[in-house]
């Protein structure tokens, strides 16, 4: 049977996978924070002792709230480098992806248009696309597919975190809602269901037109 470990899997974005994935028979390994906290780095090394091994990896965690840049502190920096980039990296370190495999990397649309509120994340969620894209062109040699999707403004927890007026906000969009987790629950069962592997080394903007960059 086909695993996946879904990171965040209990809530948000990281729920919608997984149970996108569930409804097509796949063995999902739902963690939540309390198995895996990427920005314990003892955490992570005990997770992956744990399970070493998948056919699905999605990639996927919280981030940092707003700070101004010179509030900043140096233990900020710290630990969300684990959790946005160091931990991730062990991870691939320490997982093996089966042949013919995917991964799926939740970044942020931030990572191609910054956001100076959220400037950590910025810089560390792009730091990981970079780690991310180079690594795609190895997982290709045995067949595993690597897509990195960026959200724009998605309907979670998170963003009612980020904004203070979401109906007036939702005013502001193309589509004049923000985005379904499950839209993107449905789009990972949809690559996989449907065995799409050229499909690798991208980044997919899931943010309804919201964006201004073209590549």
């Amino acid at each position: 049977m086909t695993s996946a470990i879904v990171l965040g899997g209990s809530r948000g974005i990281g729920k919608a996978i997984s149970d996108s994935l569930k409804s097509i028979e796949i063995d999902v390994f739902a963690a939540s924070k309390k198995d895996i906290d990427t920005s314990d780095l003892d955490s992570v090394r005990e997770f992956v002792k744990n399970h070493n091994q998948t056919d699905i990896l999605i990639l996927n965690t919280g981030g940092p709230a707003p700070k101004p840049f010179h509030t900043i502190t140096e233990e900020d920096w710290k630990l969300y480098h684990n959790q946005l980039f160091l931990g991730f990296c062990i991870i691939l370190q320490n997982i093996k992806i089966n042949d013919g495999g995917y991964i799926f990397l939740i970044s942020s649309n931030i990572i191609k248009e910054p956001n100076p509120k959220l400037i950590i994340s910025s810089a560390y969620r792009a730091a990981f696309a970079e780690v991310f894209k180079v690594l795609s062109k190895e997982y290709a040699q045995k067949n595993i597919s690597c897509i990195n999707i960026a959200p724009g403004p998605i309907n979670t927890d998170r963003t009612k975190e980020l904004i203070e007026n979401i109906k007036e906000f939702e005013k502001t969009l193309p589509m004049k809602r923000l985005g379904k987790p499950e839209e993107i629950g449905s789009f990972v069962k949809s690559i996989i269901e449907n065995n799409i592997k050229y499909l690798s080394g991208v980044t997919i903007n899931f943010d309804g037109a919201n964006s201004n960059y073209v590549f």
